[in-house]
């Protein structure tokens, strides 16, 4: 029998936390983006949760062979429930209990959409057993997604929208803008943190403006009112000037009646 090395036997017993992810970079920024965006809406949307592990271009690894013949495997985005929400240099079968990914959806590049429509999903399919598979290219937006069937994907069918659902998230994937989106039951959009913060900056502005509305508003119900007092103190100063002269035209009737009796005058 010939000796093993021991670089041969790290290779066939190899220390898990000595795996590190052995991905190739994302193929534009388009792609980069659309990963970050599947991302970051569903940790945002799952904020509270801590029984899931989101994979970003992460390698699986999931037998020795696949080691020995550096045949790796690493889906653009994956989700596995049920887990530890914890960072991972890698994703490791015989760590993880046996646990492969519940979902995984591949972004098609000219390099890999044949590959990814072909050879990875049979392999999630038959070895992974992974129950939902999604791809969707980022130019041409083509969008598919399938559900396992006793070893073998079948399409989900989309809805009026062209959304698909997802019974792994509990959520709807479909195009929005030219991006694949997460939808709830209900049909509404998952937003991203920086969306909410946008959202909520947008309803503090538009908050804002309706109290300075209501503000100019008050002041001029204000304007009118002190305009109202201002004129009713000024028909209250016109009548009082009235009554004065009324008063003193009668004072110097009255004086000049006096004075006529006086001289024996009488007047009527």
């Amino acid at each position: 029998m010939t000796a093993i090395t021991a670089q041969e036997l790290e290779i066939q017993m190899p220390d898990a936390t000595k795996l590190y992810s052995d991905e190739p970079e994302m193929e534009s920024s388009l792609h980069y983006m659309q990963l970050l965006l599947l991302v970051t809406c569903l940790e945002w949307a799952w904020q509270e949760r801590n029984d899931f592990f989101i994979g970003a271009n992460l390698t699986i690894y999931f037998s020795r062979q696949q080691l020995k013949n550096r045949d790796f495997r690493g889906p653009d985005f994956f989700l596995v429930k049920n887990t530890i929400k914890a960072p991972r240099n890698s994703w490791v079968v015989w760590e993880e209990n046996g646990q492969y990914p519940d979902l995984i959806i591949e972004l098609l590049s000219d390099s890999t959409a044949n590959i990814d429509r072909t050879l990875k999903r049979d392999l999630y399919a038959d070895r992974f057993h992974t129950p939902e598979y999604f791809y969707f290219s980022p130019y041409t937006l083509e969008f598919a997604g399938f559900r396992l069937d006793i070893n073998r994907y079948k399409p989900i069918s989309p809805n009026p929208q062209g959304w698909m659902w997802s019974e792994v998230m509990g959520l709807f994937l479909g195009i929005h803008e030219g991006q694949l989106r997460y939808f709830s039951l209900e049909g509404v959009l998952l937003l991203t943190p920086q969306e909410v913060a946008h959202n909520e900056m947008q309803k503090a502005k538009q908050e804002k403006q309706k109290a300075d509305l209501e503000k100019q508003k008050a002041d001029l119900e204000k304007q009118k009112a002190d305009l109202e007092k201002h004129k009713a103190d000024l028909e209250k100063h016109k009548a009082d000037r009235q009554l004065i002269r009324a008063d003193r035209a009668e004072a110097r009737v009255q004086e000049l009646e006096a004075k006529m009796r006086s001289l024996g005058i009488n007047y009527d």
